[in-house]
């Protein structure tokens, strides 16, 4: 059975794909520089939408804050061009915040890989001991 879709996915799935654009052509601020939009959270009564982005090549938390601040502060005019675009009644307010899943999802790819290694290196450590000790029976 296909999954039914509600409104609030479809509107907030056409929000994001707006406001990547919009973000992209409109804002030229240079705080903001490259930005994805990760998801739109829509409310169920429509009224609001919490934006999640992140900025491309950005690992400094002052200027992460800053290009949300600036993000915020132009929530407004955003929010009347996608009026325009998108044929709504009312137009939910927009509310920007950090996507700070990329960043927690590296962390955590770097944390198995050190496990990992660190597996492969006393795996490696033991088969040396067991040659060191079939080569002495050997010649004994």
């Amino acid at each position: 059975m296909a999954r039914e879709f509600h409104r609030t996915d479809r509107i907030a799935d056409a929000m994001k794909r707006e406001l990547a654009q919009l973000i992209q052509n409109e804002i030229r601020d240079p705080r903001v520089g490259m930005t994805n939009v990760n998801d739109v959270e829509v409310s169920r009564d429509l009224s609001h939408a919490k934006v999640y982005v992140t900025f491309v090549g950005e690992d400094d938390a002052k200027k992460i804050e800053d290009g949300v601040q600036v993000l915020n502060r132009a929530a407004g005019f955003l929010r009347s061009q996608l009026a325009g675009s998108i044929q709504m009644r009312a137009m939910p307010r927009l509310s920007f915040r950090y996507d700070e899943t990329s960043v927690r999802g590296q962390q955590l790819s770097a944390l198995i890989d050190k496990a990992v290694a660190a597996d492969r290196k006393d795996l490696d450590e033991g088969e040396d001991g067991q040659q060191d000790d079939n080569q002495e029976k050997s010649q004994d």
